[in-house]
């Protein structure tokens, strides 16, 4: 690669880096081109993108930037996977890619600007989507209006049971 196409790859992965809300890092040693393109689909339907990138492009793409601690990680092949939507979404594709495919390895992570390692991508991968997370907030909110309408209805219905009560009790006697 001539150094024009290099300074290109390092500015289009200092854009990333900076509108991605998180990267991960994985080793995709041994699969296949066909495997490649089901991870990249995948990806893509989780709305990120996978790019496979020299280790020394990366680290001159990353000065200055969260994915610099990260150069621990940046040996073999890597490949990096990028975000600007839900980053659990992202995580939750490459855990059930990693399920399926032993070879492939996830090695860590950035979400903004903390670094993650293996176990914490697999807990963002257990997270409840964004939408499913936003459903349960929204059904705690109505859940407070509700009774308190229910506590207000309360009070007149009882005493309207304490009325008709007292009402049965003079018809009796």
């Amino acid at each position: 690669m001539d150094k024009t196409k290099k300074e290109a790859v390092v500015s289009l992965l200092k854009e990333d880096f900076a509108t991605s809300k998180a990267v991960f890092v994985t080793d995709f040693k041994s699969l296949s081109v066909a495997t490649m393109a089901v991870l990249r689909n995948k990806i893509r339907q989780n709305g990120g993108q996978y790019r496979v990138v020299k280790n020394t492009l990366v680290k001159l793409a990353s000065v200055g930037h969260p994915v610099a601690k990260l150069d621990s990680l940046l040996v073999g092949n890597n490949g990096f996977s990028f975000t600007k939507g839900d980053p659990a979404a992202l995580a939750k594709a490459l855990q059930e890619f990693a399920k399926e495919n032993n070879k492939f390895v996830i090695k860590g992570g950035i979400l903004g600007d903390r670094a993650l390692t293996k176990d914490q991508i697999q807990a963002l991968a257990a997270l409840p989507s964004r939408e499913v997370l936003l459903s349960s907030f929204l059904g705690s909110l109505q859940a407070v209006p509700t009774k308190l309408a229910r506590v207000f209805a309360a009070v007149p219905q009882k005493l309207l049971y304490a009325l008709a009560a007292v009402r049965d009790q003079k018809a009796e006697s």
